[in-house]
């Protein structure tokens, strides 16, 4: 199969898990009672509307897409990172402090200080989990979940503790938040009238740096060695531990700078929810992009599509919004049923070959150990299982006897 009809191959699936998942979000809307049709006009049309609706679904790309390219980089090096919404409120309280800390900065340094304090931030917890499963073998999904809740609580006990806005104790509304940023840290609007901001940016480099990194340099091919084959990793002399380690720094530190750009660009104060399971999704966002910056962005963008369709489904088609939850679910399934497809050769082969028997064109070459190119063991004679070319000439191995040598 030549690189077109693999492209086109991989789109299909992808369109079929897609459609597959739509179909099961379709029973589950209608078990609620809902109108599915309406549902899905609502979730998929309703936000394209005007520009504050577009506006909106790039402001959700934003932090989705920095997440999925700090998964994408764990899943390439064979870790699943499930911390993301950890690692992103780590990196919303580090780029806070900061911003806070030092508002007379001018906006020039204040920025870019901010937002390497968020990724310092979500890198140190993201970190954890890489060294503990480097060097004591702890499974990294359990850990990651488990500093989830660290996390959550940690964040939770600052903003109603130490970081609480005074004006809130003074008020008695105690409305657990900071106070809001100084305004030289604040990441400029692009559309006055709404809050798109200059995150969009940080998003796209940050893609192409992705992208460099792992396809275009020594150590990103020995990520993706080791989390191809971690064996055959070391016994080229690729240290798995430390790019281990070094992935999941990465992509904690991807998730920290969502959540700096979040609270420098959206909200500008630490709130409590602010990450709106951004962590979460973000994993179905990079699966969806297959691991890929070029399809991380539209994948991102779709999400966007999906979550602000869910906030008005509840208002417009008397859907509950978390019955989009169950949509993401489905998508994962199928995406991960896809990856099947799409990763097996023999599948691929297969397909390869009855097209080829369709269009009248000559089969291609069987993939070594497939059942083309290994017939049933009983057929004789058997490339596969024959040792000698005598064997494959006279139909099978057979002992000479010595009259036969006259």
């Amino acid at each position: 199969m030549n690189k077109t009809m693999k492209a086109v191959y991989n789109a299909a699936v992808v369109l079929a898990a897609t459609l597959a998942a739509m179909g099961i979000g379709a029973l589950v809307f209608a078990a609620v009672g809902a109108d599915v049709v309406k549902a899905y006009g609502v979730i998929l049309t309703e936000p394209l509307k005007d520009l504050i609706g577009i506006t909106e679904i790039a402001v959700r790309a934003v932090p989705l897409t920095l997440i999925a390219l700090g998964i994408a980089i764990a899943f390439r090096s064979g870790t699943l990172n499930i911390g993301a919404e950890g690692q992103m409120l780590m990196g919303i309280l580090a780029s806070s402090a900061a911003a806070i800390a030092l508002p007379d900065l001018p906006k020039p340094l204040l920025i870019p200080l901010a937002v390497l304090a968020g990724a310092a931030g979500g890198a140190v917890w993201g970190a954890a989990a890489g060294i503990l499963k480097a060097r004591l073998g702890v499974n990294e999904i359990l850990s990651t979940v488990m500093l989830n809740y660290i996390a959550a609580q940690f964040y939770t006990f600052l903003l109603r503790g130490p970081m609480m806005d005074p004006e809130e104790l003074v008020t008695g509304s105690g409305t657990p938040q900071s106070v809001r940023i100084p305004r030289a840290a604040w990441l400029d609007r692009l559309l006055p009238g709404t809050r798109l901001h200059a995150g969009v940016y940080i998003a796209l480099v940050l893609a192409v740096v992705v992208f460099i990194l792992l396809w275009r340099t020594s150590a990103g091919f020995r990520m993706r060695a080791a989390g191809a084959e971690a064996k055959a990793a070391r016994y080229a002399g690729i240290r798995v531990e430390r790019y281990v380690v070094a992935a999941m720094l990465l992509s904690g530190a991807f998730a920290g700078i969502a959540g700096a750009v979040e609270i420098l660009g959206v909200h500008r104060r630490a709130i409590e929810g602010v990450s709106g399971g951004y962590g979460f999704t973000g994993i179905v966002v990079s699966l969806f992009g297959g691991l890929h910056p070029a399809g991380i962005l539209p994948a991102s963008l779709f999400f966007g599509l999906l979550l602000l369709g869910a906030d008005m489904t509840q208002r417009l088609a008397d859907v509950p919004a978390n019955m989009v939850l169950v949509l993401q679910g489905a998508i994962i399934l199928a995406i991960v049923s896809a990856r099947q497809f799409m990763n097996n050769p023999y599948v691929q082969d297969r397909l390869a070959r009855r097209l080829a028997r369709i269009r009248g064109r000559p089969a291609p070459n069987p993939i070594p150990g497939s059942p083309e190119a290994c017939p049933d063991p009983s057929d004789s004679p058997d490339p596969c299982l024959a040792d000698e070319p005598a064997a494959l000439a006279g139909g099978g191995s057979r002992d000479v006897r010595p009259e036969d040598q006259r």
